[in-house]
């Protein structure tokens, strides 16, 4: 068969570029190895220079089919969610470079706005009802909160009395979400219903925690796993036998009442697990946050606290039982916790300034319409008796759980200082005995 000048079959010509399609594929894949995956390894915590060369045909591939283009040729990526939590897309300016678009990412964190004030304006406690207090420690919690907006209640746990308490306004409130110091209450619990010790490991999303660990840090895991597993009705009824949601004071003129709800939170926002972890839909008082932890420090007593308004009243004082908790056996159990925040933990900010004397306590960060709220409930052990404080601050950024015990640091450096201790160990010595001197406490099961 013979073909004329200029021209070329159709099915020749089609076979022709057919054969040279399967040359250049074979000459490409003889360059590259065929088990090259085309996503890069994730994970890796070093790439070598020649691995990371060989691997740019197909990181480009990947950009290519994974990014969409601007109309300047910049690349758009979509954010990343971090967790639970999503961000905002972050603002991008282009800059050119020579004939090239560069894309610059501008990172900006959000940040909550806080419209309540830290500070006070004019006297901390103008207006304080002081003459039954002990003066010394007023002046060392006066001294300690300085223009900090907030307030500080000083218990003696061996009978209930108030020996101070600052910005009695602010203590009497109807009280605010208690944020982490709502642990004590569920760590109690918890220990009573035999669901944990405070050395049992509990497993958590990819770790492992006790109680001591989940005190000390504040773990919100923890505690979210341990108010699932009790449920509300047990929460709940701990919570209310341990003081929140009735009155702390007897006859405490201006007390107002915290609140303790009879149904969880919602399942959107968090339910049973939010209210055991952060305390989400409970308003808790300093006043009923302070008999709890007296409580704790004198080993299950829970007084009415009495806040004596003249120094013939602090004179007479007479001690009155509200109940009996059956918690002593557990204490030893969230005393460790307790003293690890402060040694090692969220309290750890205490120890800049008082060293002198164990401290256990534990801290509570939260916020609500624009204010934020910080606690720190302790108590501390002395030779001469413990004392049960709540540093209470509301307000914007400053105000938060570190900061209070930090503040309570100052407090009890205060008063080792003008050696109160020294003081009380001396009155100690000079008592008549306590048979003799002491009048029995009344034990009261409601009040008007």
């Amino acid at each position: 068969m013979k073909w004329s000048r200029g021209k070329f079959p159709g099915w020749a010509l089609r076979m022709f570029l057919l054969g040279a399609g399967m040359a250049c594929a074979a000459a490409v894949n003889a360059q590259q190895p065929a088990t090259v995956s085309p996503k890069p390894a994730l994970h890796r915590s070093s790439h070598s220079a020649s691995a990371h060369h060989a691997a740019s045909h197909h990181a480009t591939a990947k950009a290519k089919a994974s990014h969409r283009k601007t109309a300047h040729g910049a690349v758009r990526r979509s954010t990343a969610a971090h967790g639970a939590a999503s961000r905002s897309a972050k603002p991008r300016s282009a800059t050119r470079t020579g004939s090239h678009h560069v894309t610059v990412r501008r990172r900006r964190r959000s940040y909550e706005r806080y419209t309540a004030s830290s500070f006070v304006k004019g006297e901390v406690g103008a207006g304080d009802v002081t003459a039954g207090e002990d003066p010394v420690v007023r002046q060392a919690a006066l001294d300690a909160l300085g223009e900090m907006n907030g307030t500080a209640v000083v218990i003696d746990p061996s009978n209930g009395r108030i020996l101070a308490m600052v910005d009695q306004k602010l203590a009497l409130s109807p009280g605010a979400e208690p944020c982490s110091t709502i642990k004590l209450s569920v760590a109690l619990a918890a220990l009573s219903e035999g669901l944990v010790t405070n050395e049992t490991m509990v497993k958590l999303d990819g770790f492992r925690m006790n109680m001591t660990e989940a005190l000390a840090h504040s773990n919100n895991l923890y505690f979210e796993a341990l108010g699932r597993e009790l449920g509300f009705d047990r929460v709940h009824r701990y919570a209310t036998e341990f003081g929140l949601g009735e009155l702390a004071g007897y006859h405490i003129a201006g007390e107002q009442l915290g609140e303790y709800p009879d149904q969880p939170i919602s399942a959107a926002q968090g339910g049973v697990g939010r209210m055991c972890s952060f305390g989400q839909g409970v308003s808790v008082t300093p006043l009923q946050l302070g008999a709890l932890v007296a409580a704790i420090a004198n080993g299950g007593t829970l007084y009415y606290l009495q806040h004596p308004t003249t120094p013939e009243e602090a004179s007479s004082y007479q001690p009155r039982i509200k109940r009996k908790l059956d918690i002593a056996q557990y204490v030893p159990e969230i005393e460790d916790g307790m003293a690890g925040a402060v040694e090692y933990g969220t309290a750890r900010s205490l120890r800049m300034s008082f060293r002198e004397l164990p401290v256990f306590g534990k801290t509570g960060t939260c916020s609500n319409d624009g204010a934020r709220f910080g606690w720190f409930a302790s108590y501390s052990e002395s030779p001469q008796g413990a004392l049960a404080t709540v540093f209470f601050l509301e307000g914007g950024r400053p105000s938060f759980g570190p900061h209070a015990a930090e503040l309570t640091g100052e407090f009890y450096k205060n008063l080792w200082d003008r050696g109160y201790f020294a003081e009380k160990n001396q009155d100690a010595r000079n008592a008549p005995s306590a048979g003799a001197a002491a009048a029995p406490a009344q034990t009261l099961t409601s009040v008007q």
